[in-house]
């Protein structure tokens, strides 16, 4: 089989980078190591940026996010005893949304059915071969056991940190940057309507907790728990009982709903940067070049940012012969890549307990800031709400 660009992975990365190569005539193959139920079903990010939403949109797969997404203008930050709303809108001009990771992949596999293009999924032992040449190629066992190549012009590694593309870089040409947290969340989904407007962000003598949604139905909260923790000993009722305090619920006319939790995780928190993020004829993109903890809200619309960009870079290159763009690929994604891992670790170190009681007072004075500063409030706002993304 032959194509222009091999896309390892068939996440939303390489879902819109596949949709948006197609829209400039630019031919790809995916290759996913999992079953397409499984991608279209994996619980992930659910907030997406202007940035983001106007890439969906003008690449005319924004028509179910459009009509069913929540649009948020802002946050809330809270500590014992104070609450406050930061308006994105009032201060950048931009909002946010909020549409699950799995509403995103089902529209984009929608897209993709349509157009014909092809994907293997359930596809074992994926290796790419041949980066540093002029002819690579990717190799694989589809789902009937039968051998395939795939050759290209172009190997996208959109794969995540666990798959073969960032592990085809030799190491002497690699650079690894990593940050490991002393603690994790316990992210939990319930079936009960969300008790807030807009999400919260609230930072306790207890440890950091959040309360976010997924629709008008399923709310979406996390706890800041220790790495080791097990899942088993946090029941139902321990899990409430610890929102509602972290939370501030009861108090001033507040409450928080409660209902049946449908799922239960404990998500580590870690920042990872692999550089550069092309080798040869092999690009990385999304969580196969980095990693942010989820407490900024970067990690999908960093993977939208990266793939907007590449599927620029690779249409001028392959269609116009224009390789320019192709050779800045990597330095230009690592600028936004280190200002999200920033900001990120940036939230994650100020919401969450760590050190000691001096430390704690610091977090306070931060958030304090925000809140009290229209020009901390406006960078704060402008990095949430996210940077625009280089599109067409």
């Amino acid at each position: 089989m032959r194509t222009q660009v091999a896309i390892i992975g068939a996440g939303p990365a390489g879902l819109l980078l596949s949709h948006l190569l197609g829209l400039q005539g630019i031919g790809s193959v995916l290759v996913e190591r999992q079953s397409a139920d499984h991608v279209r079903s994996r619980i992930r990010a659910g907030m997406l940026e202007s940035g983001t939403v106007d890439v969906l949109t003008r690449a005319g797969v924004g028509e179910r996010l459009a009509a069913e997404a929540d649009h948020h203008r802002g946050v809330y930050l809270q500590w014992p005893g104070e609450r406050h709303h930061v308006d994105f809108v009032d201060l950048v001009g931009r909002s946010v949304s909020v549409y699950g990771q799995t509403e995103m992949t089902k529209d984009l596999m929608a897209a993709r059915e349509e157009a014909g293009r092809p994907a293997f999924y359930q596809a074992s032992e994926v290796t790419p071969h041949g980066v540093d040449t002029d002819r690579p190629h990717v190799t694989f066992t589809d789902s009937d056991g039968a051998s395939q190549r795939v050759d290209a012009d172009v190997v996208v590694g959109c794969d995540g940190f666990h798959g073969p593309s960032r592990r085809a870089v030799p190491g002497q040409h690699q650079r690894v940057w990593e940050r490991t947290y002393p603690f994790a969340w316990l992210g939990v989904l319930a079936d009960v309507a969300p008790s807030t407007d807009e999400l919260i962000y609230a930072w306790h003598p207890d440890g950091f907790a959040m309360h976010s949604m997924r629709s008008a139905t399923v709310s979406r909260l996390y706890l800041q728990v220790r790495p080791d923790e097990d899942v088993a000993d946090w029941s139902d009722d321990r899990i409430w009982a610890a929102l509602t305090t972290r939370l501030g619920a009861g108090r001033e006319g507040w409450e928080l709903g409660t209902g049946p939790i449908t799922d239960k995780s404990v998500l580590p928190m870690r920042s990872f940067v692999t550089t550069p993020m092309r080798h040869g004829r092999l690009f990385l993109a999304g969580d196969a070049a980095h990693i942010v903890p989820p407490t900024g809200a970067k990690g999908l619309n960093l993977a939208v940012a990266d793939v907007s960009l590449l599927a620029d870079a690779l249409t001028a290159w392959l269609r116009d012969g224009r390789e320019e763009l192709a050779d800045a690929y990597s330095d230009t994604a690592l600028r936004r890549v280190w200002r999200c891992t920033h900001f990120s670790w940036w939230m994650t170190n100020t919401f969450h307990r760590h050190g000691d009681d001096f430390d704690a007072q610091l977090q306070l004075s931060q958030l304090r800031r925000v809140v009290d500063s229209e020009a901390a409030a406006t960078e704060f706002a402008d990095n949430y709400a996210g940077l625009p993304i280089r599109f067409g």
